[in-house]
Parts: structure tokens; C-alpha cells; sequence
């Protein structure tokens, strides 16, 4: 019988296959004080940097760091950190972590080729923005924009549930208080009727208001226009609520009932305003408002910008909290929910060998650089801002 070429390719000697060593680097990472407004949260809690320390990582600490997230710098140095009160020895660290974006004095210190990785907060950067950390060669990664294995974003995720979660209990709080509020208790006491809550969006945020809500036996009706996120939504809760998608006539009927209405749309530019001023004319007095859209603009037409030390007023007999960063409000939870993150990924980054090598390696943490050393990746920047980009993939070999 004739041997065929493969099989005869078969027969040829092989090249042996060694596995080759992966060589592990050293991190040397800082954590400057948040000086943006209201921003309480830290980006990695002691246990976190215990971690990171114990496997061959320095990590340095600006002094008093911690202490709005209720942590102290005694907690952080036994952990193995270094604290010091000198901003520019920890702005020069090759890598920086950071929950709000530099600012423009931080990023004169910072060394050239460092890593950056923070929060992008698109809506709040200016082009000298980015600009400024292309001079400095550094590679900027967004951690919002950092992808899990399934597809989904992980910071975003995480902080959406907080802010579902806080929204619910914020109005709770708001309801109780005498002095605007109605003395009324969120929940379903024997012989009285539930408190009723209305929710508009049914993504993460949604979801996890309404489980709190219905956690404390409200009554819960959820708006959205996406049928999918409805369905999703009711099979997550594993119970039927009232779900609608919106329409004046039907939801006006519901907000005029409701003691409650959290707003938890999302848009791509701006948040859709679904609530009229006229509906909310139409609301109990004393009822309450937590716009969670706000960031977006906000869902409902009455409102406006609030901030943690005034973060209500009363609009038509409604009162509203409008607060855009509701998860500082929880600053600890909010730690540890982002000390999750990055913890793995940190220690993930020393094993590959480097961040670049991460990069290369994995296509969601990929999704999250938008700059790479010094050069524009990102093609929405670039259009908005009128700045030249690069698609990552075709600057950095390897891939």
C-alpha cells in the first residue's frame, strides 16, 4: 500500500517542545491620595496589598490614603506598604493606581514610560488631558473599560450594584425623616399596606434596586424599553414583578401611586429623560427621587447636580437626591468591591511578566488601554477630541 505525503510527514523527525520559563516581574506600584471632590474610595484595601507584598510587590502609599475609606496608614503598613507624606516618591513609582484620573499637576510628576491605571471619566477630560500623558510616553489604562472572560465589565458591574443596592436604602432614609419626609417605613409591616417603588432601567443598577426593594417587601415595577433586559431581569429575580416598557399613560399611572422612583437609565451620550416635569407634578408629596442616571443628566426633567454634603432638594413636593457618585457614599464596600479587581490582575500582571505582556496577552484587559506608551489608542478619543490614534493591535508586536 502507497504512503500518503502526510502520513510520511508524520514519520519525520520532530523538533522537541520545551516549555519555556515564564519570567515573573516585580511590581513597584503607588497609590496617591484622592483629591477630587468628594472622592472617598482607595483603590486597594490592606488585605489587598498584603497580597501583592507577600509575593515579592512594593507598593507605597501616600500617608492618610485609606482614612476616608476607614482605613488607617498603621493598618496599610503592617499589611507590608510604605507610607510616606511625599506625593512626588509615590508619583514616581513605575505604576500608579488611581480611582479618579490624574490631574494635571500628578502627571508632571509622574515619571516617563510610567502605567497609569485609573478611571477615564470621559465626560470630565479636556484634550491637553490626554496630550499631557502622551508627552510623558506613559501607558493609561481605563478600568472601566477592562473586560472580564465573559464579555462584561467587572468595575462597572460592581460599582452599578452598589449604587442599585445604596439607592434603595438612601430612600429608605429619606422617607423616615420627619423633616421632609413622611415618617413612612420602606417595607411590608403586617396590616399595612407595602411601601410602592417604581424602578426605570432594568440593567445592573435596576436588578439590584429591585431585589433590595423587594428584599424589604415593596411592591416593585420596572420600566424599560429593552424586552431582553426585562426578561433577563425577571429570571434573575426568580419571582414576577410588574415589568413595562415605557409608555407615558402607564407609567405616569404608576409614578402617581409610587412613594419611591429610582432612575437607572443609561444612554450613550445622554440619559434618556423619560420623566416629564408634569409627571412629577403629579406625585405624592413627600415622595422621593433618586436619580442614580444623574452622571448621564439624569432621567427625570426636574433634576439637577447634588453633591454628599447637600444632596437633596424638594422639587414639586418631591424630594430629590441627585448625587452622581452614590458608591463613595460607601467608600469601604466601594474599596473592597475595586480592591477585588484589581487584586487579581495586579498579581496576574507580576506572573505574565509585565503589563505589556498582559496586554498582548489578554484581549479585555486589552480593552482597556487608551494609551500606549504615549500613543492615542482608543478611535473614540480620537474623534472626540481630534487627536490622532492607533488601533493597539497592529503597534504592539506579538499579537
Amino acid at each position: 500500500m502507497a504512503i500518503t505525503p502526510f502520513t510520511k510527514q508524520q514519520l519525520l523527525p520532530q523538533e522537541e517542545k520545551l516549555e519555556v520559563y515564564r519570567h515573573k516581574s516585580e511590581l513597584f506600584i503607588g497609590i496617591p491620595k484622592e483629591t477630587s471632590y468628594q472622592e472617598r474610595r482607595i483603590c486597594l484595601t490592606p488585605d489587598a496589598v498584603n497580597s501583592l507584598t507577600s509575593h515579592g510587590h512594593k507598593v507605597i502609599i501616600e500617608s492618610g490614603a485609606g482614612l476616608s475609606s476607614s482605613y488607617t496608614d498603621k493598618e496599610f503598613s503592617d499589611a507590608g506598604a510604605t507610607i510616606t507624606n511625599d506625593i512626588k516618591k509615590v508619583l514616581s513609582c513605575p505604576m500608579i493606581l488611581k480611582v479618579e484620573p490624574l490631574t494635571m499637576e500628578e502627571i508632571a510628576i509622574v515619571n516617563m514610560n510610567a502605567i497609569v491605571i485609573s478611571a477615564i471619566q470621559l465626560k470630565t477630560r479636556k484634550k491637553e488631558y490626554f496630550e499631557a500623558l502622551s508627552k510623558k510616553k506613559i501607558t493609561a489604562l481605563a478600568f472601566e473599560y477592562i473586560k472580564d472572560e465573559d464579555g462584561s465589565y467587572p468595575a462597572v458591574k460592581s460599582l452599578s450594584e452598589i449604587a442599585g443596592i445604596a439607592s434603595v436604602l438612601i430612600a429608605a432614609e429619606l422617607m423616615i425623616n420627619n423633616e421632609f419626609g413622611k415618617g413612612l417605613l420602606l417595607g411590608n409591616i403586617t396590616g399595612v399596606p407595602p411601601t410602592d417603588v417604581v424602578i426605570l432601567g432594568a440593567g445592573t443598577v435596576g436588578e439590584f434596586a429591585a431585589k433590595t426593594a423587594l428584599g424589604l417587601g415593596a411592591n416593585v415595577k420596572v420600566f424599560d424599553n429593552s424586552i431582553t433586559k426585562l426578561r433577563r431581569l425577571q429570571n434573575n429575580l426568580n419571582q414576577r414583578i410588574f415589568t413595562s416598557t415605557i409608555q407615558p399613560k402607564s407609567l405616569l399611572k404608576a409614578l402617581r401611586r409610587c412613594d419611591v422612583a429610582i432612575g437607572a437609565m443609561r444612554g450613550k451620550d445622554r440619559c434618556p429623560v423619560v420623566v416629564t416635569e408634569t409627571m412629577v407634578e403629579h406625585m405624592k408629596k413627600g415622595a422621593v427621587i433618586v436619580d442614580v442616571s444623574i452622571d448621564q443628566g439624569g432621567c427625570f426633567e426636574t433634576s439637577r447636580v447634588t453633591n454628599h454634603n447637600d444632596p437633596t432638594f424638594i422639587e414639586h413636593g418631591v424630594i430629590h437626591y441627585c448625587v452622581p457618585n452614590i458608591a463613595s457614599r460607601v467608600s469601604r464596600t466601594a474599596s473592597f468591591a475595586l480592591s477585588n479587581i484589581f487584586s487579581p490582575l495586579l498579581l496576574e500582571i507580576g506572573e505574565r511578566g509585565g503589563v505589556v505582556d498582559l496586554i498582548r496577552m489578554q484581549s479585555g484587559f486589552r480593552n482597556g488601554v487608551y494609551i500606549y506608551k504615549g500613543v492615542l489608542t482608543n478611535e473614540l478619543l480620537g474623534k472626540v477630541f481630534g487627536l490622532n490614534h492607533k488601533d493597539i493591535n497592529l503597534i504592539l508586536p506579538g499579537i
